[in-house]
């Protein structure tokens, strides 16, 4: 049978429901329009995505959690076992942040678990129960490299070959695969977090092989080697979340050889409380639209025409009124003037 392999810049799909209909096809996607695809899959609208590669699905079913891994460096990744694969255009850099503020913003009080990982750049961002849940979870690569010397780490499972403990950019490999095994480990410890009604968000960038093939080049026996490893690692770590998920689940991988321009973006804490407003953000940002203002709102402003209503008609009233005949006052008067 031929081996499927991914080649350049591509969106791969390992995993996804069945209510969750890829086509195949060569269908190329734009890098900058991945999170309106990530949106998409899991049941939010989008401005405009004109990409037949994904039918409409039912509007009542959304899968409980969506999980990018983004591979920088990949020339190609044996992923035999995949839904779907696609051609990756324009593949300038792009984050998950609009689609985990959705997530977050939507359903704030089921705490949904959202992560943003990306070991080599020490970069981490939790929200809702991913705090908690991920707290133990080695993010800088001091943590990282101490974690793999400690038991049940993945240097006793996996073939190093040609990979050296004592290299750099072959320790950071190793670092983000350890990564993916301790995400799944704590899975499957934790694992109501997939039975809950909020759905959850992964997003995971891997640039070990960026390094290898920047130190070795792509034809070393060492850049072979950890193709071959994160092939079989992400086929892996895709099978566990869906079962954990229960059959539930999207994974995507995107390869790319190298982005087309540099990402900035702004710099956040390794454990950021989750915040929807930021008044004392540098850059004058608006508040974060809230769902209770349509409600305010509306209290606010019917109470407001009704004082005014009340205000007219007291007042037209008591500019007709006839004093000898409305008012108690002048009418008692009256009538003891009359008797005097």
């Amino acid at each position: 049978a031929a081996v499927f392999r991914v080649h350049g810049n591509s969106l791969t799909i390992l995993q996804a429901p069945e209510f969750v209909s890829f086509q195949k096809g060569d269908w190329p996607i734009s890098g900058e329009k991945v999170p309106d695809l990530v949106a998409l899959t899991m049941g939010f609208s989008v401005q405009e995505l004109s990409w037949p590669g994904l039918q409409a699905g039912p509007l009542f079913q959304r899968p409980r959690a969506n999980v990018l891994v983004v591979v920088r460096g990949a020339d190609n990744l044996s992923l035999p076992q995949n839904v779907a694969s696609y051609p990756l255009e324009n593949a300038v850099p792009f984050t998950l942040d609009n689609v985990a503020e959705t997530v977050h913003s939507l359903f704030a009080e089921d705490t949904p678990v959202v992560l943003q990982l990306a070991p080599s750049e020490e970069r981490l961002y939790m929200l809702g129960k991913a705090n908690a849940v991920f707290e133990d979870l080695p993010v800088t690569l001091q943590q990282i490299r101490a974690r793999l010397s400690q038991e049940g780490s993945v240097l006793a499972s996996l073939p190093l070959n040609s990979l050296s403990r004592n290299s750099e950019a072959d320790l950071l490999f190793l670092s983000e695969v350890q990564v993916l095994h301790d995400i799944t480990a704590l899975l499957q410890r934790h694992r109501h977090l997939a039975k809950d009604h909020s759905p959850d968000l992964y997003s995971l960038e891997l640039s070990g092989l960026e390094e290898l093939s920047r130190l070795y080049g792509k034809e070393s026996p060492q850049y072979k080697d950890a193709t071959a490893i994160l092939s079989s690692i992400l086929q892996k770590f895709a099978e566990d979340v869906y079962s954990l998920y229960g059959n539930s689940a999207v994974v995507e991988v995107v390869t790319v050889k190298t982005f087309e321009a540099p990402l900035t973006r702004k710099s956040r804490s390794i454990l950021e409380s989750k915040q929807i407003s930021n008044p004392g953000s540098p850059y004058n940002l608006a508040y974060k639209y809230n769902f209770q203002y349509a409600v305010v709102f509306n209290i606010v402003l019917w109470l407001m025409i009704a004082l005014a209503l009340a205000v007219i008609v007291i007042a037209y009233n008591l500019w007709n009124m006839d004093p000898g005949y409305d008012s108690i006052i002048y009418r008692m008067t009256n009538q003891k003037i009359r008797m005097d």
